[in-house]
């Protein structure tokens, strides 16, 4: 099968909009409280972008969070949330949820699954005497 150059792959439509959304919560840490025009230019594109409930671009902000599954209030919260913080309780905050991320693919990847279960078989616990 030839895929078409415009063909995106969802596994590469999902890797394209996590990369958005990291660059626009960078410009957005990077150059907030920017001095010069040009950075707060960027500041503004990414806050504009985050704050937009437009569905028309298929990299919108919506479109973005609902490729990623994910909760457009939840993400907008998660992001502008950490500019009011400091550099320090930035890095914090990202450690604690890199950590919580970490334990629940752990916990998921350990979890007994339905279908591993070894329950006795009806007719073995039927067994008259």
């Amino acid at each position: 099968m030839k895929m078409n150059d415009t063909t995106i792959s969802k596994g590469g439509q999902r890797d394209l909009a996590a990369g958005v959304l990291k660059q626009a919560a960078g410009d957005l840490r990077r150059f907030h409280n920017a001095p010069s025009p040009i950075e707060r230019e960027l500041y503004l594109d990414a806050y504009r972008w985050v704050m937009s409930d437009d569905y028309a671009w298929p990299f919108s902000f919506p479109n973005v969070c609902r490729l990623l599954n994910r909760v457009p209030e939840d993400v907008r919260q998660e992001i502008l949330g950490d500019l009011s913080l400091g550099t320090l309780n930035q890095w914090i905050r990202r450690c604690h949820r890199a950590t919580r991320r970490l334990s629940d693919s752990i916990t998921h990847r350990f979890r007994p699954s339905k279908e591993a279960r070894t329950d006795t078989p009806p007719s073995l616990m039927q067994t008259s005497y």
